[in-house]
């Protein structure tokens, strides 16, 4: 079965979504194609928006959150001695390039309406993050991409989705990635790392599980807001999760 079609089937107008408002965290690296790679892949950015049309089509509210790792990252400034707050207010810039990609695909290749929300003011390009605003776009059926991160240095893009779930009342948060889900060890690193599918907070807290920072975990803790982890790369990966498919890994508070 063609990519097309597996969308196709999954995307059906009698499907059950069991979401109706999620978060879906881009990172940048995954926007590049390639492991470390820079720069911005066009055919991964079209396949990414296909899918997020696909949701829209169904009437899911979407809320992306993207970052900016494929560009720049603040830790690459640090590691040359560049001062931490310059280096990661660059990388939130860098966010603003990837969502404005993101926006011109989705609106010129797929016609889904979309408006990218910046935490960092820069009202010639995008809006201003006004919460109240985004869920109304969300309630019109427009598709909102978050950028700038959360407009303060030392904050992962990881925080940020967190937290716009939490302002948005957001179902679930989706992080996509370029790994199955969450394993015990590092899959790069050992061929028979094991893949977890359903963890709580604590348990990824407790054994410092680097699927995504702390405070982003915390965060969707205390706001009960389950995170979905599962590979970007898989033909309907997004599709597959909103309708409550096992896949990747689940976390919450419970199992």
């Amino acid at each position: 079965m063609t990519e097309g079609a597996a969308l196709s089937e999954i995307a059906s107008p009698g499907r059950v979504l069991r979401y109706r408002r999620v978060v879906v965290k881009l990172s940048g690296e995954a926007l590049a194609g390639t492991e470390g790679g820079m720069g911005i892949d066009p055919g991964i950015v079209e396949r990414v928006c296909g899918e997020l049309s696909a949701l829209a089509a169904l009437g899911v509210e979407v809320a992306v959150v993207v970052g900016g790792g494929n560009i720049w990252r603040g830790t690459m400034g640090q590691a040359r001695g560049m001062d931490r707050a310059t280096a990661d207010y660059m990388g939130m810039l860098a966010t603003v390039i990837n969502a404005l990609a993101l926006q011109d695909v989705l609106e010129q290749r797929f016609h889904v309406d979309t408006r990218v929300q910046t935490a960092i003011e820069m009202r010639a390009i995008a809006e201003p993050y006004i919460r109240r605003r985004a869920i109304r776009h969300l309630e019109k059926g427009r598709l909102v991409i978050f950028a700038a991160g959360t407009g303060n240095p030392f904050f992962s893009t990881d925080t940020t989705a967190a937290l716009r779930a939490a302002e948005i009342e957001a179902q679930i948060m989706f992080k996509a990635t370029k790994e199955d889900g969450i394993y015990d060890t590092d899959p790069r690193k050992n061929p028979d790392a094991k893949l977890l599918e359903h963890l709580t907070y604590l348990e990824v807290l407790q054994r410092r599980l680097e699927v995504m920072d702390a405070t982003a975990v915390s965060l969707c803790m205390e706001n009960r807001i389950p995170i979905i982890v599962f590979n970007l790369t898989i033909a309907g990966a997004i599709l597959r999760a909103v309708a409550g498919e096992a896949i990747g890994t689940m976390v919450s508070g419970q199992r």
